[in-house]
């Protein structure tokens, strides 16, 4: 069985799970609510304060994966309903520039033109520039991988490069440097 999938989540308070008969979990807390289809061949128990996701056939290959993954997305739900996750991009360059307008986010990138990128109503941004520093870009929501996708969208928009790491990377990334050309010794 699956060391990560045998840990109980536990439930904070504020937060309700109901499993309904067809395998549908629901998630709600203060900061929204979030569903997770799950095979039938996975059982989630709910308790008075605690989640136990179990498989019916431990000796199934297929089961013991599927075990450690529901268990873990259970858990991003609860966690997200209840505290939310946040990612912070930083954009690196000569010029580049981000600002928030609603749930429009307005790039300048060194591009011929800004770009401008439509966020998902359950994503709040916001951006903050300080003379001297890179601008940053805050990202936050309840729901882990909707704000995965979005960040890393965000990312493909100016990839950092490898030899100047010019590009919109994330707050902590340690991104791989390459040397430049060397003159030649004549």
């Amino acid at each position: 069985m699956s060391r990560i999938g045998k840990k109980p989540i536990s439930i904070p308070a504020g937060v309700q799970v109901t499993v309904s008969p067809e395998n549908l979990v629901t998630v709600k807390g203060k900061l929204g609510e979030l569903k997770q289809q799950v095979k039938p061949e996975i059982q989630v128990k709910v308790g008075d304060s605690t989640i136990e996701v179990v498989p019916t056939n431990a000796e199934d290959k297929n089961q013991r994966a599927l075990h450690g993954l529901y268990r873990t997305l259970i858990a991003n739900m609860v966690k997200g309903v209840s505290e939310g996750f946040t990612i912070q991009q930083e954009l690196v360059g000569v010029g580049y520039k981000v600002s928030v307008e609603g749930q429009v986010i307005e790039f300048s990138l060194g591009y011929s033109h800004n770009l401008f990128f439509q966020l998902p109503p359950e994503i709040k941004a916001e951006s903050v520039t300080e003379r001297g520093k890179n601008p940053l870009l805050t990202l936050r929501s309840h729901d882990k991988q909707l704000l995965g996708m979005v960040a890393s969208k965000i990312r493909s928009l100016r990839a950092p490069e490898p030899y100047k790491g010019k590009g919109i990377k994330f707050v902590g990334e340690v991104l791989r440097r390459k040397a430049g050309k060397s003159a030649s010794s004549k």
